[in-house]
């Protein structure tokens, strides 16, 4: 990106009109007009989109700009901050900060929907359920990961994801999309199908599913594909099964809660893989523009977007420069782990591997200091992390507060600095429901 982009005037906060977002690796796309405060007070919440990019935080918002060029939707979508602590520590896991934002309860992290001495909490989703509208779940790890699971299961721990698989089916969510097939039995999903559910298990079927009421896609054994591996797979994109989410529950006459999951930015932060973070960030900016072209339309829709935690510590510029070169991100085609998979034994062709899937000339120490590493693909990321001068300080979470983005009617209750149990309980607020976290 050349200096001058730099230069450019930013948009107005409040209103950014219709504009093409080019994704920097892959085709353009057209967005909707967006009014960051448009009806942001007035208006019918019949709908609730809760969208949650894992793992990102400012961080990651301002190097998403930077390689993207210009402003993203979620900057003319800024309303606030939010504190992500959990109820046992400063730094929150995705289950602990998960809960707080399903259910309006602090919890400990690692627990699903249950307070720290154990017992269930009734969630956001649940109880827009109880009032007649339906529910839907979409994301790109398996659906029974922490995030997604909090809104309609409660176990004591997340790594329980085969007692979380029923729950989701037991709680009647009419729209279930993401990975972990594995976790749902032949029996369960015989029994699902019995219920009225049809499923599908890739992008083509996937695609053939929007007339049905209730829809359960699984489209890997375990997570999804990174954005950037997608294409060597079948799978749909979180843009097309959120899509295919709001089709499906939209027919219902008292509206809907649909929770939304980019997951795979929080993995990339853990693996310091700042390509996969930047590729997975405009993958769920595509699924936000399918969101807000539905809500300008349906203006009955609030659009919620909130980061769970900040995930490695990401930093903007780094390495003794005052500089930052997103841009060197851009011919990045493949995740660390990807290119790691492609070194032979002795790792001897690593330079040729790195050159193929980055456009990168490794130097003979980058080259010597990956074919030395107990963690390959780490230090690939690392490496090219150092040349975009995009700097980490953790493999695991940081405690800093997350931005806070809403859109549509009710959009001005999130306006400033908010506790993450907050978000639940504005939401019911908005859709006029109660939300009560004692079953």
């Amino acid at each position: 990106m050349s200096k001058n982009n730099l230069k450019k005037k930013l948009l107005p906060f409040a209103v950014i009109s219709t504009i093409a977002i080019s994704g920097l690796v892959g085709n353009a796309f057209s967005t909707p007009v967006v009014e960051a405060n448009q009806d942001s007070k007035n208006g019918k919440v019949k709908n609730v989109i809760f969208m949650v990019p894992d793992g990102f935080s400012s961080s990651y918002a301002t190097n998403y700009r930077l390689y993207k060029g210009e402003e993203s939707l979620m900057d003319s979508m800024l309303v606030g901050m939010h504190r992500t602590y959990s109820a046992d520590t400063e730094v929150t896991d995705s289950a602990a900060a998960g809960t707080a934002m399903a259910t309006g309860v602090k919890t400990n992290n690692g627990m699903i929907s249950t307070s720290p001495d154990g017992k269930e909490l009734n969630t956001i989703l649940e109880s827009a359920e109880e009032n007649g509208k339906a529910s839907g779940l979409v994301a790109t790890s398996t659906i029974t990961h922490a995030t997604p699971a909090v809104f309609a299961s409660h176990v004591a721990s997340r790594s329980d994801e085969a007692a979380i698989a029923p729950q989701l089916l037991e709680n009647e969510v009419d729209v279930i999309l993401g990975g972990g097939k594995k976790y749902f039995t032949d029996s369960l999903l015989n029994q699902a199908k019995e219920d009225g559910y049809k499923v599908v298990e890739n992008r083509e079927e996937l695609n053939d599913s929007q007339k049905t009421d209730k829809l359960i896609g699984l489209f890997a054994q375990d997570a999804m594909a990174p954005e950037l591996d997608r294409d060597v797979t079948n799978q749909p994109s979180l843009a097309e099964m959120t899509d295919t989410a709001i089709e499906v529950l939209k027919k219902d006459k008292d509206g809907f809660f649909l929770m939304v999951e980019g997951s795979q930015i929080d993995w990339a932060g853990h693996d310091h893989d700042a390509a996969w973070a930047m590729k997975d960030a405009e993958a769920f900016e595509k699924a936000l523009a399918e969101v807000l072209e539905f809500a300008k339309q349906d203006k009955n829709t609030l659009v919620v977007v909130a980061g769970d935690h900040d995930t490695g510590g990401m930093s903007v510029g780094g390495y003794g420069q005052y500089d930052a070169k997103l841009e060197v991100l851009q011919n990045v085609t493949a995740t660390g782990d990807f290119m790691a998979s492609k070194l032979n034994l002795d790792r001897n062709n690593v330079k040729e591997v790195v050159k193929e899937y980055t456009s990168i000339d490794l130097s003979e120490m980058e080259a010597e200091k990956i074919i030395a590493s107990k963690e390959p693909a780490i230090t690939i990321n690392e490496v090219i992390s150092e040349r975009a001068l995009v700097g980490w300080t953790s493999s695991a979470h940081t405690g800093v507060d997350v931005p806070l983005y809403a859109y549509g009617p009710s959009s001005d209750l999130f306006a400033g600095l908010h506790e993450n149990t907050d978000i639940p309980h504005l939401m019911a607020k908005a859709m006029k429901i109660n939300l009560n976290p004692s079953k």
